[in-house]
């Protein structure tokens, strides 16, 4: 996602999402959701209204989180830094429960994704339109597992401004190895999304909002279609065997990188507990 000014029809984001935050649950008020805000997930196009598919509601504390991040308005520079033993340990449990939850939710996607193909197939011998609640629970799970992601991600960055005088290098040395693991499962993610959508363009839908594409922009939501020219074979058509089997792959490195990250949480804690 870019940084842009961008217009939405933010009431019907709400209204879909039941005035709840996607990421902590909260509720706000329908009459009046001052307390509530949209935020666009994956990628958006340059100018317009941005299509409801590619956004989620938030509560202002949520918001203020994803504010921090790369790809919001704020830079680490303006952020509060971790000093205390307690905030930090508190901040790593916390980024931990949002990678674990993160995981789940590519898991679900990426399997609702390969499981496409057969469910498309017998809505056609069927002689029946594809099922809209089919499309309407792709366009939740990428919209959780990218939303989960954009989080993790601002969490990271929240963790990037520990006050190093405040910490012994053994402390500083541990965060460092949190981190890296968990940037690694970062980008594990976001492929195995990359790649479910892949397969989503391969049978010719839109990746963001699952209308049927024709041409390189889908006319829906204005997204350029997932390029899937590393995965066609030499007859054109998409290798979905492969794309599977790739997806597969990156799940089994993001449940490896998961046990790194779970060890390396649990001896900076241990750490942080000594102290």
């Amino acid at each position: 996602m870019t940084s842009r000014d961008w217009q939405a029809d933010r009431r019907a984001v709400f209204d879909r999402d039941d005035h709840t935050c996607r990421h902590c649950g909260a509720v706000g008020d329908a009459a009046d959701p001052t307390d509530l805000r949209v935020h666009p997930v994956g990628a958006i196009p340059i100018e317009g209204t941005i299509h409801e598919s590619t956004l989620v509601t938030v509560c202002t504390d949520c918001f203020a989180s994803l504010s921090s991040s790369p790809s919001g308005d704020r830079s680490s520079a303006s952020l509060e830094p971790l000093t205390s033993r307690e905030t930090l340990f508190d901040h790593v449990r916390e980024t931990t429960r949002t990678q674990g939850g993160a995981i789940t939710d590519a898991a679900s996607f990426a399997s609702l994704a390969t499981s496409l193909p057969t469910t498309l197939a017998e809505a056609e011998t069927a002689g029946e339109p594809a099922a809209d609640d089919t499309g309407a629970e792709y366009r939740r799970l990428r919209q959780d597992v990218l939303l989960a992601i954009d989080i993790a991600d601002a969490q990271l960055e929240r963790l990037a401004t520990i006050d190093e005088s405040a910490f012994d290098a053994d402390v500083r040395s541990s965060v460092e190895a949190f981190s890296a693991s968990a940037t690694d499962l970062q980008s594990t993610l976001r492929t195995v999304v990359e790649r479910s959508e892949t397969v989503v363009a391969g049978l010719e839908r839109c990746h963001g909002c699952f209308d049927a594409l024709e041409g390189e922009r889908c006319s829906t939501c204005r997204l350029e279609s997932r390029e899937t020219a590393d995965w066609e074979r030499e007859s054109g058509e998409v290798a979905l065997d492969r794309l599977f089997s790739a997806i597969n792959d990156e799940l089994q490195d993001a449940s490896a990188t998961t046990e790194a990250l779970t060890d390396r949480a649990t001896a900076l804690a241990a750490q942080l507990s000594d102290g």
